[in-house]
């Protein structure tokens, strides 16, 4: 049974950083796509970064040139480092994990989902 479990969320100031992770239990190398969502109060979950097993990254239009996706797959773990945080990235962050040979930011492509993660910049 596959599961996902997000930390490292928390509380910063603007400008500050964090750098929550994903780890995968049952990870396998079918696992083509890792995947970050974020979900702030009365919005719709979007997108925010995903990576494929060849390590090629796409990033929200938000959050590119200050947030990084990476995956180590030898721990089973994904990581968003997070930089130049702005109020407007408060969210439940959510790592997710999709199966087949599309990578990208469609919450549809998506078959597993870890419960997230609070992330708040004031």
């Amino acid at each position: 049974h596959v599961q996902l479990v997000e930390s490292g969320g928390g509380s910063v100031q603007a400008g500050g950083s964090l750098r929550p992770s994903c780890v995968v239990s049952e990870y396998t190398h079918h696992m083509n796509c890792l995947g970050w969502f974020r979900q702030a109060p009365g919005k719709k979950r979007e997108g925010v970064a995903a990576i494929d097993s060849d390590g090629a990254a796409s990033y929200a239009d938000s959050v590119k040139g200050r947030f990084t996706v990476s995956r180590d797959n030898a721990k089973s773990t994904l990581y968003l480092q997070m930089d130049s945080l702005k109020p407007e990235d408060t969210a439940v962050y959510y790592c997710a994990v999709a199966t087949g040979v599309v990578c990208g930011l469609e919450s549809h492509w998506y078959d597993y989902w870890g419960r997230g993660t609070q992330v708040t910049v004031s």
